[in-house]
């Protein structure tokens, strides 16, 4: 069975390297970039031909789907940048596709490191994320600010996890937690959701007490504490920011 590995990156060069070595035993790496300005498309090249340079970003979801139209092979295997493969993980799917019975995809489960520690509890972990699938059996959602599958069929899990180096330093999350609390915040609204300060007040701390008591980051120890102090920021932040959007469109509206 031929398998495809499809990738898109932006100035992915710290750990670009690291995810297509763990890939270099597949069929074909698709890979999609746009707007680096680091060595990310020169390092691509090294491992595959297939490297296409796009001039926009249309989201995540649609960015992976470009790349997932490019890809020829049997099976699709869709990481991130700063994911890679273990020896394990890809015994596990050559196993699962060599035998793959009535299930057209499979979920991986995926263990992240926060800070230099891969995290056992908060919410990260199993965080099972749908990776491979049958060519032609999923594709990305475009109305999400993550990378969702959407399969057709039946979803079989596998054991062996992929590892994901999520956040470096707390500077790195920061960054993470404006664009994606900004990315959802835009989605809302144009699902007609409105936003308050007490709502954002509520979610934060909903979203600190969920990772840190419900889903056991205290376990995590002090990379635990400081996750669920970044996750209720990045709720507050989605849902104040929802609400200045739902305010300038208004105010907009009122000049006209």
């Amino acid at each position: 069975m031929k398998v495809s590995v499809v990738i898109i990156a932006r100035n992915a060069e710290p750990t670009l390297r690291r995810c297509l070595e763990s890939v270099a035993w597949a069929s074909e790496i698709v890979l999609v970039e746009s707007g680096s300005t680091d060595r990310t498309a020169e390092i691509a090249r090294e491992f595959t031909p297939h490297v296409y340079q796009t001039p926009d970003f249309p989201g995540f979801g649609a960015q992976k789907n470009r790349a997932l139209d490019r890809a020829t092979g049997d099976w699709i295997l869709a990481l991130d940048a700063d994911e890679w493969v273990t020896p394990g993980l890809r015994a596990g799917i050559e196993a699962a596709i060599a035998a793959p019975g009535d299930k057209v995809a499979f979920a991986i489960p995926r263990r992240s490191s926060f800070c230099g520690r891969f995290m056992r509890h908060s919410g990260w972990w199993p965080d099972y994320v749908i990776r491979l699938w049958r060519r032609g059996s999923a594709r990305f959602a475009e109305d999400h600010p993550h990378d969702r599958a959407v399969v057709q069929g039946r979803i079989g899990r596998l054991r062996e996890p992929i590892l994901h180096e999520a956040v470096v330093d707390l500077e790195q999350m920061m960054t993470k937690v404006n664009m994606y609390s900004s990315i959802s915040a835009n989605m809302f609204h144009q699902q007609g959701r409105r936003g308050s300060l007490p709502g954002a007040l509520v979610h934060g701390a909903w979203a600190f007490f969920r990772t840190y008591f419900l889903r056991l980051g205290f376990l995590d120890g002090r990379e635990g504490f400081l996750l669920a102090v970044l996750n209720a920021e990045a709720s507050y932040y989605r849902y104040a920011k929802l609400m200045l959007l739902a305010r300038e469109n208004t105010e907009i509206g009122n000049r006209k």
